[in-house]
């Protein structure tokens, strides 16, 4: 079985249909819930977060750098971003819009379960992000 990468990222960067058309969107890609780092998450927070990082970007772009697929996981590395209009939720807090190019590195590690995402371990270089737009800076000692 091959796992459908573009379909999953189309998800967080096109945009949704209204109302329950977008959940139900979620729904055909991943299970309700689906657990995310170790929290379950229901297709409407799916839904939710998948807006919020559409209002980020003035168009999200992406690009895929690999994909390894074993059995019921996929791991996929991808690169994901563009000219930031809206806040971005970091691990640090939220960047205000800073009309600047950023680019997230990010990998996913996808667990399938009848072929739909049941569970995500995902990290993405917020730090780099960051640096790159000025937003942290290392500071010597």
């Amino acid at each position: 079985m091959t796992f459908d990468v573009d379909r999953l990222l189309r998800l967080w960067t096109d945009p949704l249909p209204g109302g329950p058309a977008a959940e139900e969107a979620f729904r055909a890609v991943y299970t309700d819930p689906v657990t995310v780092n170790g929290r379950p998450l229901t297709a409407a927070d799916l839904v939710a977060r998948a807006r919020a990082v559409q209002g980020t970007f003035e168009r999200v772009e992406r690009q895929v750098v690999a994909v390894v697929e074993d059995g019921d996981r996929v791991v996929v590395a991808f690169r994901m971003g563009g000219r930031q209009v809206g806040p971005l939720q970091t691990a640090a807090g939220p960047l205000p819009p800073t009309g600047r190019d950023v680019r997230l590195r990010v990998v996913d590690v996808l667990t399938l379960d009848g072929g739909r995402i049941a569970d995500v371990w995902m990290v993405a270089d917020e730090l780099g992000a960051l640096a790159a737009v000025d937003a942290v800076r290392l500071v010597r000692a």
